[in-house]
């Protein structure tokens, strides 16, 4: 590469090379051991699951946000927070860009996980149920067993909350900055296009589209989170 051409990766600020590292190096395993499963043991182990699941463990509010589910779900976020991430970084610092990124992934997880709640206890009448890791515990309760079952042992992954989050700040941050999108030909200023981006996860997430496993309100969450982040600090 000669001197005058600059490397893309040049620019990247310490806190967003570093998720992008330790992102990529998570995922490896996941191509290992469970790329013919998606819940396989690796996203078992590392993934978001609800409260009560057999599968649920205290650390996955944390090691949720570093897995993801195949190579369309990582590149995309991993794209947004390539492109997003640096500037942010440099307009807040690093030691706030990083927290930001964590309390954001963290509020996703907990929105979603009330929001399951809520559906488990639509389902049955109760938050929990006993023996969760019995088949007859979900069977007890004939056709609603399946979406019992889903809930239960559905995990979630992803980085998508807390990218969700980072796009809200730069929207918060950079409200007249325009950007350009696929398949549309014209420039959209930030102020206009992350808020039809949250329009469209709010209509999908209570829309409850049939074939439709995205957590849209995972996503919700930590674009809230975002927004409440950059009021707090008071950024203008």
């Amino acid at each position: 590469m000669s001197p005058q051409r600059q490397s893309p990766f040049d620019n990247l600020t310490p806190v967003v090379k570093n998720l992008l590292i330790i992102n990529i190096i998570c995922f490896l395993p996941f191509l290992v051991l469970d790329h013919s499963d998606p819940r396989g043991p690796y996203t078992t182990l590392m993934g978001g699951f609800y409260f009560n699941s057999p599968n649920f463990k205290p650390w996955q509010p944390i090691t949720y946000m570093f897995m993801h589910g195949g190579w369309q779900h990582i590149l995309f976020n991993m794209f947004a927070l390539f492109m997003f991430g640096p500037i942010l970084e440099y307009a807040i610092g690093a030691k706030k860009f990083l927290n930001l990124y964590f309390i954001c992934g963290i509020g996703a997880y907990v929105l979603q996980m009330l929001v399951q709640a809520i559906e488990v206890h639509n389902l049955i009448g109760s938050f929990t149920i006993a023996q969760p890791s019995l088949d007859a515990s979900y069977l007890q309760f004939g056709d609603r067993a399946q979406a019992l079952h889903d809930l239960y042992f559905g995990p979630l992954v992803g980085a998508s909350g807390a990218i969700f989050g980072v796009l809200v700040a730069f929207a918060m941050l950079y409200p007249e900055l325009e950007l350009m999108i696929l398949f549309v030909p014209v420039p959209i200023k930030a102020k206009y296009l992350i808020p039809v981006y949250i329009l469209i996860e709010l209509v999908s997430g209570f829309g409850q589209f049939t074939g439709d496993n995205v957590a849209h309100f995972a996503h919700l969450g930590g674009a809230l989170l975002g927004f409440i982040m950059i009021k707090v600090w008071r950024y203008r």
